[in-house]
């Protein structure tokens, strides 16, 4: 179990919170690309903790600003896109994407009231604005101090469109409880079980060694999870499976080189979105496929089960069909056990044991890079040039070995899909 203290640490997101700060010292996702199409109207967004709006300027480029006007506090996310920049409804300011102040329509030119040492009032005005990238389908932005560190080239950011499907999810909860759950290999054995065979073979193997050997190692980027499965055949069945710094996890999934991202960004302390992206390495992604597998998600990125409905559980399903009457998408699952632990999961209640050996790890590595935050220097997996922003020791696989395998470390010499 964790301290109140630290429960605290690393659940709060807002400005000035250590977990704040962390997460500021990252690229983080702020929408899909589709929710901002060229020419759409700005998107009001919320993003740890702070009220903002995302806006395309007419070149077709993102910029994310606060959403209050520095005049009189008007909401943005109304304004206009025009003469370069976003203008506001209520006076006519009119703000480009790195939070100049082009234009105060309504001042008198000249006006000596509005000058300062030389220079024009809206010369002095610097709104709240961050810096955007558009990748993969996925526009993010950084919210911390200085120069924005490089971006890291994640497969999944960098691969083709006909490679990638993108979509997310609105929790109820803090992202940390929900982030936790896809580095924790002995929940699919229960939650995500069906029981009337209609499931991949991988599944059965993960549903017939309910108590896999664990174990984890810290990386570059946060940790590396081991899961190996005896499948009673002489083999065992292996999942590498990872926690990268800050908030997301990477798990394989679709394929000898597919794998799943979940990327969990605070929109405050108690509600988050959970990024889904679906990786296809070699092989171009069947969306239709990948969107068959998946929950109902209406437009504005809710599941149709949610805890309104009590996720739509049918305990007749439960007796021979599924293990936990939540229909057989993964997503609906996930979201009952996380937003069932509170919006805020009270860590100094529970027990953990010898299988929370990655959640405990994963919580270590993020304690370390508060501190390394509140001592000024730059956490693990902040990428900085002349360094590269790639990350070959990113390594998502599930592979079926003998028995007498090394799991450690045969992902090093056995490639993908061959083992």
């Amino acid at each position: 179990m964790l301290s109140k203290e630290d429960n605290e640490r690393l659940t709060r997101v807002g400005p000035g919170t250590p977990m704040g700060e962390l997460l500021r010292r990252y690229w983080q996702p702020v929408a899909v690309a589709e929710e901002l199409p060229p020419g759409g109207a700005p998107l009001p967004v919320r993003l740890l903790g702070e009220d903002l709006v995302l806006f395309r300027d007419e070149q077709g480029n993102a910029g994310l600003l606060g959403i209050h006007c520095s005049h009189r506090g008007a909401d943005l996310s109304y304004g206009r896109i025009e003469d370069g920049g976003l203008r506001c409804l209520y006076h006519g300011w009119l703000y480009d994407r790195a939070g100049r102040c082009l234009e105060q329509p309504g001042e008198p030119e000249g006006s000596t009231l509005r000058q300062a040492q030389g220079r024009p009032f809206h010369e002095r005005i610097r709104h709240p604005a961050y810096p955007c990238r558009e990748m993969g389908g996925i526009i993010l932005a950084y919210l911390g101090p200085g120069e924005p560190p490089l971006l890291p080239a994640y497969p999944f950011l960098t691969a083709d469109d006909d490679h990638r499907y993108n979509s997310k999810i609105l929790h109820e909860c803090n992202f940390l409880q929900a982030n936790e759950g896809n580095f924790d290999p002995v929940h699919t054995s229960f939650l995500h079980r069906v029981t009337d065979g209609a499931r991949p073979t991988t599944m059965a193997y993960i549903a017939g060694d309910i108590a896999p050997a664990l174990d984890v190692e810290v990386t570059d980027y946060g940790l590396r999870i081991y899961s190996v499965r005896k499948t009673g055949a002489g083999q065992a069945y292996v999942r590498l499976t990872n926690f990268v710094l800050p908030n997301l996890s990477a798990f394989a999934a679709g394929g000898p080189d597919g794998y799943t991202c979940n990327w969990h960004v605070p929109i405050d302390d108690t509600h988050h979105w959970k990024y889904v992206i679906q990786f296809q390495g070699r092989d171009a992604i069947d969306r239709q496929a990948v969107s068959s597998e998946r929950n109902v998600v209406t437009s504005d990125f809710r599941l149709d089960r949610v805890k309104a409905n009590r996720y739509l559980q049918d305990r007749e399903e439960m007796k021979d069909a599924t293990f936990a009457g939540l229909g057989r998408a993964f997503q609906a699952q996930d979201l009952c056990a996380t937003e069932g632990e509170g919006l805020i999961q009270d860590r100094t209640q529970e027990h953990l044991g010898r299988t929370d050996v990655a959640i405990v790890a994963a919580r270590n590595v993020l304690l370390a890079a508060i501190e390394a935050v509140q001592a000024g220097k730059d956490p693990p997996h902040v990428l900085r040039a002349p360094a590269s922003p790639e990350v070959p020791s990113l390594i998502v696989r599930a592979d079926l070995l003998d028995a007498g395998a090394d799991w450690r470390h045969y992902w090093e010499r056995v490639p993908v899909g061959s083992a």
